[in-house]
């Protein structure tokens, strides 16, 4: 036997249901854009610290290697110091994200020769 104030119930449900299996969907991919963006910005980061630090034993220039490097990994170069034959970078790589915001992400890397 049929309520008839209950038609339809399961409708309702389902788009609610819907509704949140989209929006858990969509922070989701924000989510994973941002966590690609920080692992892009870390190996751009060790690659150019390990350019600049190549460039110290070959006597030339760390820093300008180190910027290069920086570049072609679509990032770019916010900090490069030289002590000895350790050279230290930090970049920074603009990440789209879903929503269209820009979002900046940074990462550290040293690199030098193994005493």
């Amino acid at each position: 036997m049929r309520i008839r104030g209950e038609r339809g119930s399961a409708t309702v449900f389902a788009l609610v249901f819907v509704g949140l299996l989209a929006t858990v969907a969509v922070l989701g991919a924000a989510v994973a854009a941002l966590l690609v963006g920080q692992r892009q910005a870390a190996a751009a980061a060790d690659l150019a610290a390990l350019a600049g630090a190549s460039a110290v034993q070959e006597a030339a220039a760390a820093c300008p290697a180190a910027e290069q490097i920086a570049e072609r990994n679509r990032a770019g170069l916010s900090e490069c110091a030289v002590s000895g034959d350790v050279v230290t970078v930090e970049v920074t790589l603009v990440v789209r994200s879903v929503f269209r915001s820009d979002v900046e992400v940074r990462a550290r890397a040293r690199a030098g020769p193994v005493r």
